[in-house]
């Protein structure tokens, strides 16, 4: 996924917008079987209440395309409208949190090598013996 990274935020709100925050909460969240994307929608506005409104197409994009990165997965279902997808989470949080810490770094050796190794030395100052090959 191509992420605009804000560094002045905190959290998943560096990459992610806060629907999508409450959405990958809520799949988390869920128990075996996963949740429809009426699930994740209706939650996700409870939790957003009185902070915004979202469309459930943006919901529906924003699942698929989690999928697509591999942080999701979904199964196609029947029912009474035709199909629907009901997703489940591939990677948790902490999955997701090392998935978006290492996408950057890698993007970032990719176009500035000893520039992003040598930031990480000093970053990480003397826990930075704690990483080899750096």
């Amino acid at each position: 996924m191509p992420f605009v990274l804000d560094p002045n935020k905190t959290g998943f709100e560096k990459v992610l917008q806060d629907y999508q925050i409450a959405a990958l909460k809520e799949v988390w969240k869920s128990k075996d079987g996963g949740l429809t994307s009426r699930d994740v929608y209706l939650q996700s506005m409870e939790d957003l209440e009185g902070v915004r409104t979202i469309s459930r197409a943006s919901i529906i994009n924003f699942l698929n395309r989690m999928c697509g990165e591999g942080v999701l997965s979904y199964v196609e279902e029947t029912c009474k409208g035709g199909t629907r997808r009901r997703y489940s989470p591939v990677l948790n949080e902490e999955g997701y949190m090392k998935y978006i810490a290492r996408s950057v770094i890698e993007s970032l050796l990719k176009d500035f090598p000893e520039q992003t190794v040598e930031a990480l030395r000093e970053a990480l100052g003397s826990r930075a013996d704690d990483i080899s090959g750096l």
